[in-house]
């Protein structure tokens, strides 16, 4: 077998149908597209259109809001990373933070980082460095002799501003005076 006799499974590369060729076709003068209307005419969108009646997306209520200022965080349990650790995929001796759990695979998503959850038992003596934890999860790594090391937050951006704008007046001032 040479590279020019490879071919695909028969059938697996299926021509799309060419409508309005003709009434031997099968598919010739409306295109299979019926008599008149507005579906048989070119440019017709008209996804949840109900003939008038109000749709169903308009008739449900409006319910929640998105948190312009809500983290997104990847959550683990300490259950996980006690299980991790007894199938070897963590080592205890060194640290463990965001990034060996993601290289472990433990952990996936949360642009801001991990956030510690206490649910599941927990034995090992490690040291943690996650971005957040819960109570919970603090307690039951403190109480297997371990330690939970917590970043402090981000300042937000608009404290930063704020201080950017209160430098800039202190500047001017100087400069005035």
């Amino acid at each position: 077998m040479r590279l020019n006799d490879i071919r695909d499974n028969a059938g697996a590369r299926k021509g799309r149908m060419r409508v309005g060729r003709g009434i031997g076709s099968g598919k010739g003068k409306t295109s299979a597209r019926g008599q008149k209307g507005q579906k048989a005419r070119s440019g017709v969108a008209i996804k949840g259109f109900e003939g008038g009646q109000m749709p169903l997306h308009m008739r449900l209520p409006k319910r929640g809001f998105n948190n312009p200022f809500g983290k997104d965080y990847a959550e683990v349990n300490t259950g996980m990373i006690q299980k991790f650790i007894d199938a070897g995929k963590l080592d205890t001796k060194a640290d463990i933070t965001e990034e060996t759990l993601r290289a472990a695979g433990l952990v996936r998503g949360g642009k801001d980082g991990v956030r510690l959850l206490g649910k599941g038992g927990f034995s090992a003596k490690v040291k943690i460095a996650v971005t957040g934890a819960t109570k919970g999860a603090i307690a039951a790594v403190e109480a297997a002799g371990g330690s939970v090391e917590v970043a402090p937050p981000a300042t937000p951006e608009h404290e930063k501003k704020l201080a950017r704008r209160e430098a800039n007046k202190a500047a001017r001032a100087a400069k005035a005076g």
